[in-house]
């Protein structure tokens, strides 16, 4: 079963998990949980910039940044890295104990901690050498709208009842509740909820 990376080097795939026969990535909902997972937060990866690259230049510098080329970690725990900055990777994985923090959600901020603390890897220590087989036969992955579109496909929302989850019982068993009264436009003015502010809706 051949190993493929999509979009950076590092996270591998099998390839007939991801991969239809006619050579495009399969619907969303015909990958496996974990490699979907993987691929859904590679579309938020793929333009970040390089995580050591940013610690030394940071924001008002980032057009200083390398584009990030490779990835290790978990999702949301991840590395992302420029092939300059692969061998601090690899010597802090190595050498400085960053093993110990494999398959955590800190793995990244360990890493990140000890690049901020001023620490390298020493001349000339190797990183991993990658081979690409022929990368240009990899599908491409889907942008943000389009990864957004395939997970909303198809979905029917529940709706939650925050209040029976709390314990407070059901929305049936509340009806007919005196004490369970309908909160009022003047009750959230009360509460200093501003109903003309237009909040955030992107997250």
């Amino acid at each position: 079963m051949a190993k493929v990376s999509v979009g950076l080097r590092g996270w591998r795939f099998d390839e007939d998990e991801i991969i239809t026969e006619n050579g495009e990535l399969k619907p969303l909902e015909e990958i496996p949980e974990e490699p979907r997972e993987r691929l859904v937060r590679l579309v938020a990866l793929v333009e970040e910039p390089c995580d050591a690259c940013y610690l030394e230049h940071g924001e008002d510098e980032i057009h200083r940044c390398n584009q990030a080329e490779i990835v290790y970690g978990e999702p949301r725990g991840e590395v992302l890295l420029c092939p300059a900055h692969e061998p601090d990777f690899v010597y802090w994985f190595r050498e400085a104990g960053g093993s110990e923090h494999a398959g955590t959600i800190e793995f990244g901020d360990r890493f990140h901690e000890w690049v901020a603390a001023g620490n390298e890897a020493p001349d000339g220590y190797a990183a991993i050498e990658h081979i690409d087989e022929d990368p240009d036969a990899l599908p491409d992955l889907p942008d943000q709208q389009e990864i957004q579109r395939r997970v909303e496909e198809g979905f029917e929302g529940d709706r939650i009842d925050i209040r029976e989850l709390a314990g407070e019982g059901s929305a049936d068993e509340r009806v007919n509740d005196p004490d369970d009264e309908p909160v009022s436009e003047t009750d959230l003015q009360d509460a200093g909820v501003d109903l003309s502010t237009e909040y955030p809706s992107d997250r």
